[in-house]
């Protein structure tokens, strides 16, 4: 029964991050092919991903009330799954802000920042995929650091992108959001980042 019930949790983490995943793509696939006619559309789309990813945490918190039996501390548990569904709404929330702060023109730097973020949730995706044998696993201090790069080549890219906002950009009104939407891509890495720390701290404690 127990272990049947460390899939139910393990099963829960993987799809968590699937969907942080998809949610990434679309926000990719948005910019690299940016109309803002269609932004209003493509953000149904990731709020039907969000909504999922909701109602996965949900489910497993439901779980996690009743359960006697845990594959790791239930504050562990409730951690990792509040950190995965903060990934998919960070992504949600660029999507959102490039919307009502009526950004009309493609940035090349947000592009790469967006590429960056398809990268980490895929290799939260491994990581994941790699927890629930975490004490034979030779790739998940590989993947956590990746993760950790990422953030660091994101964090760069930031600095540099703001830099270039505030001397190329003319328009207060695109620099204003500009600002918002950088920030919130720079929290989507930040995020990713902060999945790979609470798995390594995880592994950590029970190895």
């Amino acid at each position: 029964m127990a272990r049947q019930k460390d899939v139910f949790y393990f099963d829960g983490f993987r799809r968590s991050a699937d969907y942080a995943c998809q949610a990434a793509k679309l926000l990719s696939e948005v910019m690299h092919d940016f109309n803002p006619d269609q932004l209003r559309e493509r953000m149904d789309s990731m709020h039907a991903i969000e909504k999922s990813a909701d109602e996965v945490r949900h489910d497993m918190m439901d779980e996690l009330v009743t359960a006697f039996i845990t594959p790791f501390d239930r504050e562990d548990i409730d951690e990792l799954g509040h950190v995965l569904d903060d990934v998919t709404d960070s992504i949600e929330g660029v999507l959102n802000r490039m919307y009502y702060d009526n950004v009309t023109d493609m940035r090349d730097d947000a592009v790469q920042m967006s590429d960056m973020v398809v990268r980490a949730t895929e290799s939260i995706c491994e990581l994941v995929n790699e927890l629930p044998r975490f004490r034979h696993s030779k790739t998940l201090r590989e993947l956590v650091f990746a993760i950790n790069t990422i953030e660091t080549e994101a964090d760069h890219l930031f600095i540099e992108s703001m830099r270039t906002l505030h001397n190329t950009c003319t328009d207060p009104l695109q620099v204003f959001a500009w600002h918002d939407v950088y920030r919130h891509l720079e929290q989507c890495s930040d995020d990713c980042e902060r999945v790979a720390n609470t798995i390594d701290s995880i592994v950590m404690k029970n190895s």
